[in-house]
């Protein structure tokens, strides 16, 4: 590990924690990334939940942004994989989540809070698959 920086991931972690349980407390909902933009994109209830969604995934596009230029932290993004290929993980992540009734950071940050079982089997299981990824591209595929 070259970057590894274990105060920011600290701060960060402790923020992502502070953000989920201040939605769920504020609005009862679990901050789910996969739940907020299925919902969005199939709503079956109209009006504010729409807007709640909908704001809360531009928060997610824009706030890096808007930290970048307020202070001097720069964030690097490097994406070697061709297009059809990121398609073809999006696809698979979006049918995961559905499998799973959510994504890494439903069961992972807010089901694990919430001491649920179902939520700590699905976060094995991603985990488990994660290795199984890396293992298969990078050691035994010689990467990808």
């Amino acid at each position: 590990m070259e970057n590894f920086t274990p105060i920011s991931a600290l701060i960060g972690g402790g923020l992502i924690g502070l953000a989920s349980g201040l939605y769920l407390l504020l609005n009862g909902r679990i901050a789910g990334i996969s739940g907020i933009l299925g919902g969005l994109l199939t709503p079956t209830k109209g009006g504010s939940a729409v807007f709640e969604r909908l704001a809360f995934i531009i928060g997610l596009i824009v706030g890096p942004f808007i930290l970048m230029n307020a202070t001097e932290i720069e964030a690097q993004s490097v994406v070697t994989s061709s297009f059809p290929v990121i398609i073809i993980a999006g696809l698979l992540v979006g049918l995961g989540t559905t499998i799973g009734s959510g994504c890494t950071s439903g069961h992972g940050i807010c089901g694990l809070s919430r001491f649920s079982l179902r939520s700590l089997v699905a976060t094995l299981s991603f985990m488990a698959a994660g290795f199984v990824t890396v293992l298969v591209t990078r050691h035994l595929m010689g990467g990808m």
